[in-house]
């Protein structure tokens, strides 16, 4: 996904800087037996890395944008701001990732990824360097869902003191007026933005691992990400599960590009 982004002028258009890449290690297909998560111990150690690196970024003053690809990767980006001290979350994707190790059917963490860094799950990777919980669940706005269905009884929808915005509130009260809302949360506590390109409708960006029905319009989200990313209190977003092996004409890279040279540019 970054070099992809890259290749298609991410860096060019946003007049950014490359600060390079913190390498994965290798994918492991079994589940620990001890957290019930996939590759926890591998993800524990990456998480570090890149709270290292982040947090570098941040000390100089930089607003990083992180490409990445699955949702785990806020484990290490909310290390690194926990490090710093408290800040708020505004999570937009098309999931909630309030799974845990012991309701998920896969064992993956990037369908827990909010669950952990709030400080649910084992404390491998919620209590790194005894930080937990790496953001408080009442500095987390969760935005743009619509899995599980809100008007479900899943254990994996946002309860108080979480905020929960699912994509019909988007859709009902308007993009313009749900992003006023959610900047305004955190017109007092310094925030990171989360961006799982699975909240937009498959018809725009089918490019990812689970292109459910429905979704938000590339206009709507725009509008909201620009809200968020011109606020003085945001202090860097990531960008994920774009996945380039399913876009072939790189439609969808075209889009994200687009999409953030217009939210923080314009």
């Amino acid at each position: 996904m970054p070099n992809v982004l890259r290749e298609h002028g991410l860096l060019t258009r946003l007049r950014a800087e490359d600060c390079g890449t913190v390498v994965p290690p290798p994918y492991v297909h079994s589940i620990d037996s001890e957290t019930k998560v996939r590759n926890a111990r591998a993800i524990h150690d990456y998480s570090l890395a890149l709270a290292g690196s982040i947090g570098r970024l941040l000390y100089r003053g930089f607003f990083p944008i992180v490409p990445g690809g699955d949702c785990s990767i806020l484990l290490g980006v909310a290390l690194a701001l926990r490090r710093r001290g408290n800040f708020g979350l505004l999570f937009i994707d098309g999931h909630t990732d309030l799974l845990t190790p012991d309701n998920s059917e896969t064992g993956g963490a990037a369908g827990m990824d909010l669950a952990l860094v709030a400080g649910t799950g084992p404390r491998l990777l919620t209590s790194i360097e005894g930080l937990a919980p790496f953001v408080k669940p009442e500095d987390v706005a969760v935005l743009g869902y619509r899995w599980p269905d809100p008007d479900s009884r899943s254990i994996a929808l946002p309860a108080e003191p979480m905020t929960g915005l699912p994509l019909g509130s988007v859709q009902s009260n308007g993009a313009d007026y749900v992003a006023a809302k959610v900047v305004k949360r955190f017109e007092s506590l310094s925030f990171w933005l989360h961006l799982d390109v699975d909240v937009l409708n498959p018809a725009w960006m089918s490019a990812v691992d689970s292109p459910d029905p429905g979704g938000m319009t590339p206009d709507d989200l725009l509008t909201i990400v620009r809200s968020a990313v011109q606020s003085s209190r945001c202090v860097g977003m990531e960008i994920t599960i774009y996945d380039p092996t399913l876009d072939p004409d790189r439609q969808g890279a075209r889009l994200i590009v687009d999409l953030l040279s217009k939210a923080l540019q314009e």
